[in-house]
């Protein structure tokens, strides 16, 4: 069974820089809304395994990587397209809204 990626300052670039969708959920333990999405995240692993990379970073262990793409609140869930960003959710939302961002990328 899948699981979503745990992404570091270190091995960030590796996994985001692909010709793969990567959705990347920064997070940290302290953040309630965070709690909320974990699962969906989860989800959405299992959903898209094979077709999309899915990965989370913490935000307190990896605060280069979280401060390069100016992350100010979390959740925030950045959609990566060739090592670029191309799309960006903040906030905690339902499933069927992180699916038709990842959707949009694989059409």
């Amino acid at each position: 069974m899948s699981k979503p990626i745990e992404l570091t300052d270190a091995t960030f670039d590796q996994v985001v820089k692909t010709d793969k969708t990567v959705l990347v959920d920064f997070w940290a333990e302290w953040c309630g809304p965070c709690k909320m999405i974990g699962p969906i995240v989860e989800e959405l692993a299992r959903d898209y395994e094979g077709k999309a990379v899915i990965a989370k970073l913490n935000v307190d262990d990896n605060p280069q990587t979280a401060a390069r793409f100016g992350i100010r609140s979390i959740p925030t869930l950045l959609v990566f397209k060739n090592g670029q960003v191309v799309d960006k959710q903040v906030g905690a939302v339902p499933k069927s809204v992180l699916s038709q961002k990842l959707e949009a990328q694989l059409a």
